[in-house]
């Protein structure tokens, strides 16, 4: 029903697209306008919505620029965002057309960072990364786990649009983390030559990304840690002097 576009934009950023069959389309994190408005001129597509996670300027800052070229465009997102968009305020969907996003709050990179979901992509801004998570700014840690846990209970199928690449960088700090674990190390091995590594899969996240699995009692054990949060805290503060 719908088809999922990417747009490489500034350092490591992406910014996503969602479009119908009738190549309407609906523009996830624009850091940037010029990128999105030369793809959108290429593939004739006709820009609805604008869907926006958090405050940071990588992600908005082509919101204005976007809003002028395209004046019937709809912008949603938290309201921690200084822009005159729709507020999405304990909203658990938005509708655009015929495009429908559930809304998920996830609270801990930025304390109103929201995440958006149409099966099965999930739009994931800067909490959930293919292999990681994002660093804790404004939230705390035990935020931004309960955010993971939220967005793990997402159907397995789950596509994961994440708002940066970071997996090859993720999945190295994870080697040396565990550095007997073969589903990291095999994951490692199949997108090493990969450009482009997301989407990825919420099932295969489970079993490679450490942020997904503070519970395991195995891993605890293995870092003389006593519960979830605290191996979560643990592997966050590693990753950050990484």
């Amino acid at each position: 029903m719908y088809k999922l576009h990417n747009i490489a934009s500034l350092k490591d950023n992406y910014i996503w697209i969602l479009t119908n069959a009738s190549n309407q389309a609906i523009i996830i994190d624009p850091g940037e306008a010029e990128p999105v408005i030369n793809y959108i001129n290429k593939h004739k597509l006709i820009p609805l919505g604008i869907l926006l996670t958090h405050h940071h300027i990588d992600h908005t800052g082509g919101v204005n620029e976007l809003k002028a070229q395209y004046q019937d465009i709809d912008v949603y997102g938290p309201s921690e965002i200084n822009l005159p968009i729709n507020y999405l305020i304990k909203q658990d969907k938005v509708c655009i057309g015929d495009f429908s996003f559930e809304v998920i709050e996830v609270p801990g990179h930025t304390l109103g960072h929201l995440a958006y979901y149409c099966r099965p992509y999930l739009f994931s801004g800067d909490t959930l990364f293919s292999a990681g998570c994002g660093r804790i700014f404004e939230g705390t840690h035990e935020q931004m786990l309960n955010s993971l846990k939220q967005l793990k209970q997402l159907p397995n199928d789950t596509l994961i649009c994440a708002g940066h690449e970071y997996t090859l960088s993720n999945l190295a700090f994870a080697s040396q983390m565990l550095p007997d674990d073969k589903n990291i190390e095999s994951y490692l091995d199949s997108i090493s030559n990969k450009l482009i590594t997301l989407p990825s899969n919420l099932s295969d996240e489970k079993k490679i990304n450490l942020f997904l699995r503070c519970y395991e009692t195995k891993l605890q054990n293995k870092f003389k840690i006593n519960n979830e949060l605290e191996l979560f805290v643990f592997f966050r503060s590693q990753k950050d002097i990484f």
